[in-house]
């Protein structure tokens, strides 16, 4: 199962997003979709009222998530996905269809890396780089160190990957001397964690964007033990922490989640769900016995 899972926070498109990714990638569907409810809804909730709460989708095999959030993050190129084609055709394909309404960041055609590479920004703001190369995972995680992070690509994959099982890293491409006379830096570099695969760069070009909430990445946790290890690890800024999300030192966003909680918030009782639901809310780092305390009304036996 897949243990990490990039997690998409769209304003009020996130259905309609996940059916254009799912039409464009092989082997891809909608998995499934849990909506708000019908309301009406007040404070943030407001205007959400059957909107996307947790969408579930695949594209390429590989699990994504994704919800309506409201305007309040942006995607941003700092995380972008990387696609591997196996053809210049299915480079053309792809990026016509991602393309169309979003802009182009770094032309289609060939670089000394590939005989077809190219870097677009799809309607809804993400990111992808498309190229012609053979890669064992179809799309890959990119993370983009910039600004005051430039230079910090190396230091975080050294923490990403001595922090899950299976994470090795698989290549470094270094760069040579920037501006300031600087040397051996991330030109790119590919890593797993758990098994799966995921890039990062740095980057000393000046760049209007960094990493935001809107791409966040959900840990699927086992038990508490692990939910406290992950998150004395990764957590840096306090304030923003709420509801298992948590923000690391880099600014990158991480959700960290017991597999319980899916079958709390998914209980066939909804007063139940909604009791789990309130008191998530409440919460910074997920605690799973309160958790089943709010949702089953007693005292769970300690982990």
């Amino acid at each position: 199962m897949q243990k990490i899972t990039p997690f998409l926070w769209f304003s009020t498109q996130a259905e309609e997003a996940m059916n254009f990714y799912t039409s464009i990638f092989p082997d891809s569907k909608v998995v499934s979709i849990k909506r708000y409810p019908d309301g009406p809804l007040e404070g943030p909730m407001a205007g959400m009222e059957g909107k996307v709460l947790t969408g579930v989708f695949e594209l390429a095999g590989q699990r994504f998530m994704a919800l309506d959030g409201g305007p309040i993050f942006r995607f941003t190129p700092a995380i972008s996905f990387f696609v591997s084609c196996e053809t210049a055709a299915e480079v053309d394909e792809m990026w016509g269809k991602l393309s169309d309404g979003g802009s182009v960041l770094m032309p289609l055609q060939q670089y000394p890396f590939s005989e077809k590479f190219g870097w677009l920004e799809d309607k809804y703001g993400l990111s992808w780089q498309l190229f012609v190369g053979t890669n064992a995972q179809k799309i890959t995680p990119f993370l983009t160190f910039v600004g005051e992070r430039y230079g910090k690509a190396e230091e975080a994959m050294n923490l990403y990957t001595s922090l899950f099982e299976n994470s090795p890293i698989e290549l470094i491409q270094r760069a040579g001397a920037d501006e300031n006379g600087r040397t051996g830096l991330v030109a790119w570099a590919a890593f797993r964690l758990y098994g799966q695969g995921f890039m990062v760069a740095d980057s000393p070009l000046e760049h209007a964007f960094t990493f935001t909430e809107a791409i966040s990445f959900y840990v699927d946790c086992e038990s508490q033990a692990e939910v406290d290890r992950l998150w004395d690890a990764l957590s840096a800024h306090p304030e923003a922490e709420q509801c298992g999300w948590l923000k690391d030192r880099y600014g990158v966003s991480w959700q960290i989640i017991p597999a319980v909680v899916s079958e709390m918030m998914n209980d066939p009782d909804p007063e139940k769900a909604k009791r789990g639901m309130d008191a998530m809310l409440q919460m910074k780092k997920i605690d799973i016995r309160a958790l089943q305390e709010a949702v089953y009304g007693q005292k769970q036996p300690t982990e």
